[in-house]
């Protein structure tokens, strides 16, 4: 049972490298779909808007494994 809070911390490591991975794809995406002349609009909103998700993902995991600074 001790190893417990290691596993969950290092299984929400394992999943902020993968939100953090998944968010800079989406970036490179966007960039490339933003700079062709005839861009696909919709999909390119759709990507914008799975960006922010994944943002607020990645703060939310985040926060898990920072520890509470109470003063």
């Amino acid at each position: 049972m001790s190893d417990e809070p290691f596993d969950d911390a290092t299984s929400l490591r394992r999943r902020l490298d993968e939100l953090r991975t998944e968010h800079h794809d989406l970036d490179e995406a966007i960039n490339r779909l933003a700079q062709l002349p005839l861009g696909d609009e919709l999909m390119l909103r759709r990507l914008k808007k799975r960006k922010l998700v994944l943002k607020d993902r990645i703060a939310a995991v985040e926060h898990l494994l920072e520890p509470d600074e109470r003063a």
